[in-house]
């Protein structure tokens, strides 16, 4: 096996996406943050931190040979075992706005989710190539159901704090995994027709949080509540038109669109910068994820494969449903645009995750 240089296409649309991120984060949230801190420029100094932290992680992981990683795998899902049940406990997690998800050690604040869903791309890659080693991955009760009982111990971890969005998410990318390996595709769909009844118990027998969830469907049925964001995010789109109202010219993100500065950046993005800038955006992630797809099929083992396969499903997905929820196509759920919006733990593992895919690329059979 012999090594190149790393694919730096991927960290040009990295770089690229992560300072249009900069740009926007302090458009959105100037005049939210002026009001709140008295500094216009504090979200942005904080994304700045984040970032910074976030490239020399990404550096590092690009130098680190990504094999390593099999070793650490069941100690990484472990730890992220353990820091999911650590949220949960009252006088150690940290709750804003009715959830705990924060965990706060020396003044520094992050989420165990995010960690938590690098760490099962990196556990289930490693998992799966042992149990093809071992010719047992597309049996049923030897194969699938262990790998299904560790997925769902996360699952239930993070849905418990309560955080739908990340569950679904990181569960999914999972099962791209489970399909990218060749378990049965029986398997799967058996799994999610048995899941039904509980989505249905969980969702839509809960007044109000069926409420939330279809909302999308029709937000102007509850114009002051549930549908307030996304039609705030419509007018938001409607006011950008082809070429938007310029950097810095957007009305929505004045107290009027929730969540500006995090999960409906992309709206205010179609505001200042119109179709043109959303379409660039999209552009972006789907190079990225083409050239992610490239270096997982180019890779020179299985577990190689898988991380980057999961790595560039993590990315692609989520930002696919955070367009969806900001254009209206999808329930409204707290999932950042993965490099753009403000974040700082979501940023930091992101920009990591990528650093792997780069280690990946440079090496060959």
């Amino acid at each position: 096996m012999t090594k190149r240089d790393p694919d730096y296409r991927i960290l040009i649309c990295t770089v690229a996406l992560v300072l249009v991120g900069m740009v926007m984060v302090f458009s959105a949230s100037g005049t939210v943050a002026g009001e709140k801190y008295g500094d216009t420029g504090y979200f942005l100094k904080r994304q700045l931190m984040w970032a910074s932290i976030g490239f020399a992680g990404m550096y590092f992981m690009m130098r680190f040979d990504y094999r390593k990683l099999a070793k650490l795998a069941p100690y990484l899902y472990l730890l992220s075992v353990f820091l999911l049940f650590l949220v949960l406990i009252p006088w150690i997690g940290k709750e804003v706005g009715g959830a705990r998800r924060w965990l706060s050690i020396g003044g520094i604040t992050f989420q165990p989710s995010e960690f938590a869903k690098l760490s099962l791309i990196i556990a289930f890659s490693h998992f799966l190539v042992k149990k093809e080693n071992a010719g047992r991955l597309k049996d049923f009760l030897t194969g699938y159901v262990p790998n299904g009982m560790l997925l769902g111990i996360c699952f239930v971890l993070v849905l418990l704090q309560p955080d739908m969005g990340t569950s679904v998410t990181a569960a999914l990318v999972v099962f791209f995994l489970f399909f990218v390996s060749g378990i049965r595709l029986s398997f799967i769909v058996g799994t999610f027709l048995l899941l039904l009844p509980f989505f249905y118990v969980a969702i839509l027998n809960v007044a109000y949080r069926r409420r939330r969830i279809l909302s999308f469907l029709d937000p102007w049925a509850d114009p002051s509540d549930t549908g307030f964001q996304i039609i705030q995010s419509y007018i938001a789109f409607g006011n950008g038109h082809l070429f938007g109202l310029g950097l810095g010219g957007g009305r929505q993100k004045n107290f009027f669109l929730p969540d500006a500065h995090t999960d409906f950046i992309f709206s205010i993005i179609g505001e200042e910068f119109g179709f043109a800038g959303c379409a660039l955006i999209v552009l972006l992630f789907a190079i990225f994820v083409y050239l992610g797809i490239r270096v997982a099929m180019k890779a020179p083992d299985p577990f190689g494969m898988y991380l980057a396969a999961g790595i560039t499903a993590s990315v692609g997905l989520q930002a696919f449903m955070n367009f969806g929820v900001a254009t209206g196509l999808g329930p409204t759920k707290g999932l950042p645009l993965p490099f753009i919006s403000l974040g700082g733990s979501a940023l930091v593992m992101s920009l990591m995750g990528v650093g792997i895919l780069l280690n990946i690329s440079r090496h060959k059979t």
